[in-house]
């Protein structure tokens, strides 16, 4: 009652400052506005589900103009009803809404001090659903985008992540390592961890000899080609899963903002009618719109800074950069969290939800950065939500947290050295080479979301920017090697059905490989030798079937895992003609990304192998370290079978 009255005088005043200074819109006295202010919040609560409703139903275009028009229809009807204060004519009346709207915004802000207390409250406020089988407990498994072990163990010791804290103090959690498998990226572990194998990723992106083409995981089809290669019906979220905002599906039945499910269902009516609902609360599209100017001016004055104070390393960060982490930092946040909250209060058997604030910033900031460890305290506040919305959900939740690898940082190979590896291996093998260098990982979510609203042309053509950054870079026929960027993992492909064998590759370019493997920033490169993997260094080979070591080992500096990492890596089949680390510097452990980024992962180095993943200790404990995001993958099953799930799955599904 109290929050009612209190968002009863919010409107009036709204009214009142927007009556002030709009023409055309009267009022005899404040009488009037007081009672409109009543009636809105009548009318808008029949209104707007309707508004919802169709909006979800038509598609994009209908979710945007009720955007732009929703809360005028719910004031235009309002006012009609009550006498003594009037619009001359419909635009008044949208011009009003936003203004009272902007005008309640502020005081909302003045009054509580930011709207995360409101936006929780609204996600409380879902009616929880009726289930067949409350005894058995959900889980929710929340990733916490590339964000290493020792970044999470700062975070917790430095108090920063309140909620987080508190639980691991209670006992309730306990933080473990797990060591990520090569390639240390996204596809190769939501693929690991959701459908049970990392099997056919070789990078982010990489050439594939069976398409003949460049695939790239945050493309929808090309995610959907990666999902079926390896899907076996019983992935981690089969058992009534929901998967949001991912690469992959994990065979979940229902999936939003997930890659590979969208060129299966171009669309989604669930994802644009929590949108609609979302946007069509008169706070919620400027608490978005605010949230999302605060963010660019934050990231262009810590931008400015940084270069102010010469921090190094770092890289350029673009206007460009600015919007992908307002928009990751803001309403994909919002959006990942409402649709979260609105699948534990149907009653959900487990949730897998990434968030990727941390990975956004670190990339342009740097991992270890304050940016990008201030992000850290948000998603922590995301936590505290949960945790309310858990309380009222039809189900016990239990929350697991991981990261899906973590971040190395340094200086980009080609600001260092002065030239990109593409260029290093067209000088070296004097052959016509294509390079694909550039950044593209913050398009994939925008793409997730334009994707998953569209019901129309605009949101298709909106939607493509990554395939067009894809398309600008692809190799033409001419081109005898093509070189990709995965962090500071390098891929260098003969274009072709069959991969070439490391003496192969010596008798064609005989200045190729020892050019490569003697440049000082770079570490080693690996290719299938007539006798199996071989890793290959400035003074040394490290033949990685046998282990024997001739010379120096190149594989010392980067840890005793490293053999075994990149000997599963090295005889993938999908694995390029050479693949090509680089250094790692033993006292900074800084690594250099062949992508313009100054926090990167992909390949050996620093903390870019040291995942993390939190759950209460009777349902994870285990006796051996965790090695490869297949293991966690045997883990996370076992968690869902301790709680009683996936008893009906067919074992003899694909």
């Amino acid at each position: 009652m109290v929050r009612l009255l209190a968002s009863w005088i919010l409107s009036f005043l709204a009214l009142l400052l927007t009556a002030a200074i709009l023409p055309g819109f009267s009022h005899d006295s404040w009488t009037p506005l007081l009672v409109a202010a009543a009636v809105t919040g009548i009318v808008g609560a029949i209104v707007r589900p309707v508004l919802v409703g169709l909006s979800a139903l038509i598609g994009w275009i209908a979710v945007a103009l009720a955007t732009v028009f929703g809360q005028a229809i719910v004031m235009y009807l309002a006012l009609y009803l009550v006498p003594g204060a009037n619009f001359d004519s419909f635009w008044t009346a949208v011009a009003a809404a936003w203004i009272a709207a902007a005008f309640g915004t502020i005081l909302a802000w003045v009054l509580s001090a930011g709207t995360d207390e409101s936006f929780a409250a609204s996600l409380v406020r879902i009616r929880p659903g009726e289930i067949a089988d409350p005894d058995v407990d959900g889980v929710l498994f929340i990733q916490l985008d590339g964000v290493a072990y020792p970044v999470m163990s700062w975070a917790l010791q430095s108090g920063t992540m309140p909620t987080l804290r508190r639980w691991v103090d209670a006992g309730t959690h306990v933080a473990h390592e797990w060591t990520v498998q090569m390639p240390c990226t996204t596809p190769a572990s939501q693929q690991a961890i959701l459908q049970g194998t990392a099997a056919g990723v070789p990078a982010f992106r990489w050439y594939d000899r069976e398409l003949g083409r460049v695939l790239v995981s945050n493309r929808p089809k090309d995610a959907a080609i990666m999902e079926s290669r390896v899907t076996t019906g019983r992935g981690l979220l089969a058992d009534d899963g929901v998967s949001i905002s991912n690469l992959f599906t994990g065979d979940a039945p229902k999936a939003a903002m997930t890659m590979s499910r969208m060129e299966v269902s171009r669309g989604s009516r669930r994802t644009r009618a929590v949108v609609a609902r979302f946007l069509l609360r008169p706070d919620g599209l400027y608490r978005s719109l605010t949230r999302t100017f605060a963010e660019i001016t934050r990231e262009r004055f810590q931008a400015v800074r940084q270069k102010r104070l010469s921090v190094y390393p770092r890289v350029h960060r673009s206007w460009t950069f600015a919007g992908l982490r307002a928009f990751s930092h803001g309403m994909l946040r919002d959006l990942n969290t409402t649709m979260v909250s609105e699948e534990m209060m149907r009653g959900a058997r487990s949730v897998y939800v990434d968030y990727v604030d941390f990975d956004e910033i670190a990339h342009h900031a740097g991992g270890t950065r304050i940016e990008s460890l201030a992000s850290l305290t948000s998603l922590d506040q995301v936590l505290t939500v949960l945790e309310q919305v858990a309380q009222k959900a039809p189900r016990r939740y239990h929350f697991v947290l991981l990261s899906d690898h973590g971040q190395s940082q340094g200086e980009p190979f080609a600001s260092r050295y002065g030239a990109e590896l593409s260029e290093l291996c067209a000088t070296l093998s004097q052959s016509e080479t294509t390079g694909i260098e550039n950044s593209i990982e913050g398009w994939g979510h925008v793409d997730a979301v334009l994707e998953d609203l569209q019901g129309g042309a605009p949101a298709r053509a909106a939607s493509r920017r990554v395939d067009r950054r894809i398309q600008s870079e692809a190799p033409s026929a001419q081109d005898e090697l093509v070189v990709l960027g995965s962090g500071n993992l390098g891929l260098v492909y003969v274009p072709g059905p069959q991969r070439l064998s490391l003496e192969e590759i010596e008798a064609r370019w005989p200045a190729l490989v020892p050019g490569l493997s003697q440049h000082p920033g770079i570490g080693f490169v690996s290719a299938m030798s007539a006798d199996g993997p071989v890793a290959i260094g400035g003074a040394g080979r490290h033949h990685l079937a046998s282990g024997v070591v001739v010379g120096t080992d190149p594989l010392l500096p980067f840890g005793a895992h490293a053999p075994a990492m990149l000997l599963a890596l090295t005889a993938m089949p999908e694995a390029p003609e050479l693949y090509v680390n680089s250094a790692v510097d033993a006292g900074t452990l800084e690594v250099a990304a062949f992508e313009p980024l100054v926090g990167c992962h992909g390949g050996l180095g620093g903390w870019q192998d040291r995942g993390f993943v939190v759950a209460a200790p009777e349902l994870l404990s285990p006796a051996e370290p965790i090695v490869g995001g297949d293991e966690l993958h045997r883990h996370l099953v076992g968690i869902l079978d301790a709680l009683g799930h996936r008893t009906q799955l067919s074992r003899t599904s694909r």
